[in-house]
């Protein structure tokens, strides 16, 4: 019976990578000259540093461009509140990774209430889909990529 995996993933390599390129524009960038303002990567965190609010919104759009660059989706970055310290101020992009299980839900109720031919049980962090034709699965392929849901998702373990 064929089958394939929903879930949402992020290659830490490609996040290093666009982290590292936004560090080098903001070396080579003329309003960026003199100022201190820099991107850090820790685990599933990214914080950008800046002497100014608005230099970090300029931040911000340099390092979602680099990321779409390698690759990466925008989806795939949640930004947090901006922090003021003494002279800096700072911002943290969380990573999601993984299915939490209210969107878990959402995701077999949206493909439930699609009719398609298809069965989605929840595996842990990953929505499993499964049915009789290869067709009713990219039907369902479909209908997720064009939900308008906050989050990037990936296809694999596609079995025929």
């Amino acid at each position: 019976m064929p089958s394939f995996d929903i879930v949402s993933e992020v290659d830490q390599q490609e996040v290093l990578n666009a982290v590292e390129n936004a560090n080098r524009e903001l070396a080579t960038r003329f309003d960026f000259r003199g100022v201190t303002a820099e991107f850090t990567l820790k685990e599933k965190l990214i914080t950008m540093q800046a002497e100014a609010e608005f230099q970090l919104q300029q931040m911000l759009e340099i390092f979602l461009a680099k990321a779409i660059k390698r690759g990466l989706d925008v989806r795939s970055f949640k930004d947090e509140d901006v922090v003021h310290s003494g002279k800096t101020y700072s911002q943290n992009l969380t990573l999601q990774q993984g299915i939490d299980a209210a969107m878990a839900k959402k995701l077999v109720k949206l493909i439930k209430d699609n009719k398609l031919k298809v069965q989605a049980s929840i595996q842990g962090e990953q929505v499993r889909v499964t049915g009789k034709k290869r067709d009713d699965l990219q039907d369902a392929m479909a209908v997720v990529r064009g939900a308008e849901l906050e989050q990037a998702f990936q296809f694999n373990n596609f079995r025929d």
